[in-house]
């Protein structure tokens, strides 16, 4: 921390020790310079003590957010997101919420490649929260692997508009893991910032 902050305290002060030790007995340094330096003594060692007090409060707070993580485990979240974690067997819940009516919707389900692999029509909704359980399977309707997919749900309003749904990343935390120091919850394949978490059942 010292050397990130320049020159600390001690070197300063070791200059002007130095600066004393080395003046002129006949013409001593002017006592307004010597305030002067005191003064940016002092603006040094503050601007130290700043840097470590925050450096120490970033750690407690990376701390505790990985506590709080943890706590998540086995719970069941609803979390801002379009990720889907396919198990493999069991079928995925992807759940959005419609801003607007809609006479019909379509969602999208792609891999991590960015390449569509489903495709599936709704038909008309009500405005909020909705759901499309996906059974893991492609449109020719063979068995996808397990991981995680993305997906969108996008509709047409009575007027004929456009509508595009907000998406949910949803299901059971499994585990924590973290990158470059931030919590990350685990659904499977899935992951999910701390942040981005809007509700959590059952922990």
């Amino acid at each position: 921390m010292k050397k990130s902050a320049g020159m600390n305290k001690d070197d300063f002060l070791k200059l002007f020790v130095a600066q004393l030790q080395n003046q002129d007995p006949l013409a001593p340094q002017d006592p307004t310079e010597f305030l002067g330096q005191l003064a940016q003594l002092t603006q040094v060692e503050q601007a130290y003590n700043t840097t470590t007090a925050l450096q120490n409060l970033l750690t407690a707070q990376n701390n505790s957010s990985a506590m709080n993580s943890v706590s998540f485990i086995g719970g069941t979240i609803k979390a801002n997101g379009n990720t889907a974690a396919f198990d493999g067997s069991a079928p995925a819940s992807l759940q959005f919420s419609m801003p607007v009516p809609t006479s019909s919707a379509t969602v999208t389900i792609s891999d991590t490649s960015g390449r569509v692999v489903r495709t599936a029509t709704l038909g008309p909704s009500a405005a909020g929260d909705g759901t499309f359980a996906w059974d893991g399977r492609d449109n020719s309707g063979a068995l996808l692997p397990t991981g995680a997919y993305s997906f969108n749900v996008n509709g047409t309003s009575a007027s004929g508009a456009g509508v595009a749904a907000t998406t949910y990343t949803t299901g059971r935390v499994d585990g924590v893991t973290f990158n470059n120091g931030s919590p990350l919850l685990t659904i499977g394949a899935a992951s999910v910032a701390l942040s981005d978490v809007v509700s959590v059942k059952g922990v």
